[in-house]
């Protein structure tokens, strides 16, 4: 045994025998197809005689011109980023959705957002679309929100010709058929269906505190096409209200691993004197309206109690959302904002993973670790072009629904109050690599590069928002969070609200110092 640890000794240390075989055989000889040979002496460190010397490139001199915006002469702008690699993603987003139906009926961007890659002048089905796309290796999807709608194409980069000519076919040109509208219909009601029995009720809350913090206007419009409303949305009333929003100069063409020329080639090729299948008449009354914040509660009385049934299920659980407005995307305290949504953070009651999961946000800390009853405290940052809404969402047992509020009136009013270091820090960082690892993702770049040229025209690149958030301040955090307490609350709940507070009573909490919800006294229990 000793023998064999002497020998593996020797061998570590490269003494003894080894050593002496190697002086007995001499240096060992440089291999005939190894570049090292000729130049034996110099260090890696240095460098070779007699070759160029490297020129790297900078962060810097690239990022100056990763995106390029071209102007069309009929107003539609054409965006790019270089992203090297087979595959790119190229789309139309356009300025419209259901914060402008205040004129039409409720839900036509929900029948548009079902409606798409579906049969137009050039393609008799949707099957003859996936077909052409899947030549290229291509995929494609649709959806709408409040303020955009957002065609996009994953493909390979030589078919970008036959998609361009595709997306622009599908936008301007869609037959909506009888048929296919009454498949639309179908899937709308089976989607409301789904929305009102899903176990996790967030997608409804969303939609219930836009309405009410902005009453009957702009962002506050239902999103989902409202029941009543699915049999009167015909081939007309769709006509109506594309002629109107689905114009060149509220349209962005956006690409991502793309060249620029080459796309801006395509798109004069396939977009410019299109003429679209509601006719070349031009728009003649498009919403301006400004979002209007109003406050105020909208409540669902709802049995949640076979919410989830199964092995584990759900226990029956009141929901309730809190929100008070913030500001735009376009304005200074947008960042200051996102990093305070950052830092209340929050989540479910269990989550696997550390502190990437935000298990050093304040909604962990101070509720869920500290209130072991309730199921979830997670916050939520809405922004808009004109407006915004932080919002934290919670969870419990009906039972406790009073405390519960308290609790969250409680975050709320700290939101305005000392701002530690150290969990600034950490919000800040959070937010800069949460940004930077999404925008990793091609079809990410590709709604970023989409959705800031359309709202400001330009696009401000990863650095630079990297730069504003490390710039924010305690005192930032603290002068946005005060400005926001300073107005009305909205409030949606769901669930057994037997016992859920007045709004006038989380008002006046919001508006207290502590954030205790006025005491209420009753004579029989």
């Amino acid at each position: 045994m000793a023998g064999m640890v002497l020998a593996a000794t020797r061998l570590l240390r490269g003494s003894g025998s080894w050593g002496h075989s190697r002086l007995r055989f001499g240096p060992p000889a440089c291999r005939q197809f190894s570049s090292g040979g000729a130049y034996p002496n110099i260090p890696l460190s240095s460098p070779l005689p007699g070759v160029p010397k490297p020129v790297f490139a900078t962060v810097d001199g690239q990022e100056k011109f990763e995106t390029k915006i071209t102007t069309l002469d009929n107003g539609l702008r054409v965006a790019s980023q270089n992203k090297f690699g087979q595959f790119c993603t190229v789309g139309i987003l356009i300025n419209s959705g259901s914060r402008y139906e205040a004129k039409y009926h409720s839900g036509i961007a929900h029948f548009l957002e079902k409606l798409a890659f579906s049969s137009t002048a050039r393609f008799g089905n949707k099957d003859e679309i996936l077909l052409t796309l899947e030549k290229h290796g291509g995929i494609c999807d649709c959806q709408t929100s409040r303020d955009t709608t957002m065609y996009a194409v994953s493909a390979d980069a030589k078919g970008l010709d036959t998609v361009v000519g595709l997306l622009a076919d599908v936008v301007l040109q869609p037959q909506l058929t009888d048929e296919e509208l009454e498949m639309t219909r179908m899937a709308v009601q089976f989607e409301l269906e789904d929305l009102n029995m899903r176990p996790d009720p967030e997608p409804l809350l969303t939609e219930m505190i836009h309405e009410a913090a902005y009453r009957e206007n702009t962002v506050g419009l239902h999103r989902f096409c409202p029941p009543e409303n699915i049999a009167k949305i015909d081939r007309a009333a769709l006509h109506a209200y594309l002629r109107n929003y689905y114009t060149p100069d509220r349209m962005v063409l956006a690409g991502v691993g793309v060249e620029h020329e080459r796309l801006v080639e395509c798109a004069r090729r396939h977009l410019l004197g299109l003429c679209p299948a509601w006719g070349s008449k031009g728009a003649v009354d498009v919403d301006r309206s400004v979002a209007q914040y109003t406050g105020g509660i909208v409540k669902l009385e709802r049995d949640m109690s076979n919410a989830s049934l199964g092995p584990t299920p759900i226990p029956e659980l009141t929901h309730v959302m809190v929100g008070l407005e913030s500001c735009s995307f376009l304005e200074e305290d947008f960042i200051p904002f996102a990093v305070l949504n950052m830092m209340m953070g929050g989540g479910g009651s269990f989550s696997a993973g550390g502190p990437g999961k935000g298990m050093f946000t304040r909604l962990y800390l101070n509720v869920l670790n500290r209130h072991h009853w309730m199921y979830n405290a997670t916050s939520y940052h809405h922004s808009y072009e004109d407006t915004g809404l932080l919002c934290i969402h919670a969870s419990a047992d009906p039972r406790q629904v009073r405390e519960m509020v308290e609790i969250i009136t409680k975050e709320f009013i700290l939101m305005g109050g000392a701002v530690d270091r150290v969990e600034l820090e950490r919000a800040k960082t959070q937010l800069s690599s949460m940004l930077m690892m999404n925008l990793e993702s091609r079809p990410v770049i590709f709604e970023d590069v989409g959705r800031q040229v359309l709202a400001t025209r330009s696009r401000k690149l990863p650095h630079e928002l990297c730069a504003l958030i490390n710039n924010v301040t305690s005192e930032d955090i603290k002068r946005v969070a005060s400005k926001m307490l300073r107005g009305k609350p909205a409030v949606a709940a769901l669930g057994d609200l037997s016992d859920l507070p007045t709004y006038e009573h989380i008002q006046a909490a919001l508006s207290s110092r502590d954030g205790r919800l006025p005491r209420t006294y009753r004579l029989f229990r």
